[in-house]
């Protein structure tokens, strides 16, 4: 995107800039620099003011001091990216701290960069200008992945019996993740999988999807083709490639008779072997149009006999059956979000 597009964006979009510094002869310099650019300007004077701010004001960006009152800039920044809601705030940190040091300092909290006083006026627009057009795809990004998840959920919503079964799937298998030790990316890909892993039955008749009777095998072809027209949709974000085998793989099983590549054993990706055990347990323990909700014992029995016709993963399904009868089993889960 060049600086054109940009501005053009700018029409619509105006981004917002937060000045904070406790020295106003520094909020007014840069207030002056920044009104030609046509942005939303605020402003804070020290640290505690600054997060109010943040609060009150949403800013995109924010030009940060790090000698404040009350909080230092470098709090404010660890707590701005430490916090979900706030973490894709671009912060510049501006400070007549040059020494390396802190400026090592502000990139391990967080900033995305760092300029020290006096600054060069054309270094600093050139450098909000780029985080602001990173902000921007960030944010296109985020809309994209909100679209597709409302897909998803809008499918469940067709269906009063599966109302929440997407967010407790994401919910188990996070947990189960967490337990088997696996990355945070991985985790990440399963908290989205949760929700994403049906988003492809939006591609399928009601007719079929809500049919409370038995499929016929016309119909099951039919139903069968959905974790690939769920990647279809997911494939052109990048953001979602971790969760791409989760909605490909989910209906895999480990005898190879699974769907629809056949693939067999670990040839399935781990955190498709997570998602669909907890996806056949959350089936089986609630209730649905053509079965009565199973008590854990009985859903467990039906699960066993499964894992010994070589369907699941039994190292997996055996931490699994552990982990839920343990007290709190969903406490002191990992802070997930869906932002991959």
């Amino acid at each position: 995107m060049n600086n054109d597009q940009l501005n053009s964006i700018n029409e619509t979009y105006k981004p917002r800039v937060l000045i904070v510094d406790d020295i106003i002869q520094n909020v007014e310099l840069l207030k002056a620099f920044l009104i030609p650019m046509n942005y939303h300007l605020d402003t804070a004077f020290d640290g505690e003011q600054a997060l109010k701010k943040v609060d009150e004001f949403h800013p995109d960006l924010i030009l940060l001091d790090i000698m404040l009152p009350k909080i230092d800039g470098y709090e404010i920044c660890k707590k701005l990216k430490n916090d979900p809601k706030y973490r894709h705030i671009m912060i510049i940190m501006i400070t007549a701290l040059s020494d390396l040091e802190n400026e090592l300092q502000g990139i391990e909290v967080g900033a995305d960069d760092y300029l020290t006083k006096p600054f060069n006026q054309m270094l600093l627009s050139a450098r909000i200008k780029s985080l602001l057009r990173t902000k921007y795809y960030n944010d296109q990004l985020e809309n994209a992945e909100t679209v597709i998840s409302s897909l998803a959920l809008s499918v469940e919503a067709k269906d009063p019996y599966t109302e929440g079964h997407c967010e407790r799937l994401s919910k188990y298998s996070v947990a189960l993740g967490h337990r088997l030790g696996l990355n945070m990316q991985q985790l990440r890909a399963l908290n989205g999988g949760g929700i994403l892993h049906d988003v492809g039955k939006i591609g399928i008749s009601d007719m079929i999807l809500l049919k409370p009777g038995p499929l016929t095998d016309e119909e099951k072809l039919i139903m069968n083709k959905h974790p690939e027209i769920g990647e279809n949709i997911c494939k052109p974000l990048h953001s979602l490639r971790h969760v791409l085998p989760i909605i490909r793989h989910h209906h895999e099983k480990q005898d190879g008779s699974g769907y629809p590549d056949g693939l067999m054993g670990e040839n399935i990706p781990i955190t498709a072997r997570i998602l669909q055990i907890v996806d056949i347990y959350d089936a089986l323990v609630t209730k649905r149009p053509y079965k009565p909700s199973l008590k854990q014992t009985e859903v467990f029995k039906i699960m066993d006999s499964e894992v010994a016709k070589g369907w699941w993963d039994k190292h997996i399904f055996e931490e699994f059956k552990a982990m839920v009868q343990e007290k709190d089993w969903l406490k002191d889960l990992p802070d997930i979000k869906i932002n991959y």
